[in-house]
């Protein structure tokens, strides 16, 4: 089994790509070990020191590091990754997307909304997923878009420039009704 890696913007996270399929939907994000109850993967990466965060993206999986230097854990985690994948033990115990993720807006909004989601389903999302993240839909109130942001986008340096510049100049182009674009 051969795992590519590749750098993200965010000089702190690594974008691991194993050539299968990490999760058939959505993403999973853990900040912090006591998450990783869903994922034997996840588990088994926070045991490797100075990993401090994990994001599962449909093809890769973004692993963010703390102090340690990449050229010590790195190894490390390929290990982790090619000994679960090699196992044959799912990546999750769970079959859906964490929970919380509730959207909000006003159902006159609805159309508004739907517009929304689409830019963000067919222009960003793929966009993001390149560098190791994802970003979704959270809500729409008075003028202002919520996103979240998880993966390599979440504490990435230049996550703030693409929300303001690049997704709230993509929407506001499409969807008048938006003012702004906020990260939750």
């Amino acid at each position: 089994m051969f795992i590519q890696t590749e750098a993200t913007p965010n000089p702190a996270t690594l974008k691991f790509l194993p050539g299968r399929i990490v999760l058939p939907e959505g993403t999973m994000d853990f900040r912090k070990s006591e998450d990783a109850a869903a994922s034997p993967l996840a588990e088994k990466l926070f045991e490797v020191e100075g990993v401090e965060g994990i994001f599962f993206g449909h093809d890769f999986i973004s692993v963010t590091k703390g102090d340690a230097d990449w050229q010590h854990i790195k190894p490390a985690i390929l290990g982790a990754i090619m000994e679960h994948f090699m196992s044959g033990a799912p990546v999750t115990r769970m079959d859906t997307e964490a929970a919380g993720d509730e959207e909000f807006f006003e159902a006159d909004d609805a159309e508004t909304v739907e517009t929304i989601k689409e830019l963000i389903e067919t222009r960003v999302r793929p966009a993001v997923a390149q560098d190791g993240g994802d970003i979704t839909f959270r809500g729409f109130r008075d003028g202002v878009v919520y996103l979240s942001m998880r993966g390599a986008c979440s504490g990435c340096p230049s996550s703030t420039a693409t929300l303001k510049h690049g997704i709230q100049n993509l929407l506001r182009h499409f969807v008048p009704e938006v003012e702004e674009v906020r990260a939750l």
